[in-house]
């Protein structure tokens, strides 16, 4: 099944069983990979659709940052929730442990020794991982082992 046809099944879930926040996300989303699919005049494919679920994803953490640092926990929360459903439609993040093996590997292989030499130690990881894991994880884990 395609993620999309997922997402409207998933759609038409909530609505018969009254979950509103479900909704209300799940409504956003096929909007936005709908406005995709009209910016890009062609029907999206399902990595498409993730990069769209993603790129949303990414717009509500930045504004759970900001509710944190406003101290608005009552905001927070629900963008918490949002968060946990859109997660729920994008592949498996890479568990820790392989992702700090695979960035020893890079830095050994590129020859990485300072902090400066990060960017293109985070290039090359980010290419190779992409979908697998959040562009933001690879650079802190490869700020850690450089500064380390």
């Amino acid at each position: 099944m395609k993620l999309q046809d997922k997402l409207a099944e998933d759609m038409k879930t909530a609505m018969k069983g009254k979950e509103a926040k479900t909704l209300e996300v799940l409504r956003l989303v096929i909007s936005s990979i709908r406005n995709k699919a009209i910016e890009l005049n062609k029907e999206l494919e399902d990595a498409e659709v993730i990069a769209v679920i993603k790129a949303d994803a990414k717009k509500i953490k930045d504004a759970l940052e900001m509710f944190v640092a406003s101290a608005r926990e009552d905001l927070a929360v629900e963008a918490r929730k949002e968060i946990a459903i859109l997660e729920k439609y994008l592949p498996e993040q890479m568990p820790d442990a392989e992702l700090e093996a695979k960035v020893k590997a890079k830095i050994e292989e590129l020859g990485a020794k300072a902090s400066n030499e990060a960017g293109k130690v985070v290039g090359a990881l980010a290419k190779e991982l992409r979908g697998l894991v959040d562009g933001a994880r690879i650079k802190e884990k490869v700020e850690k082992f450089l500064n380390g």
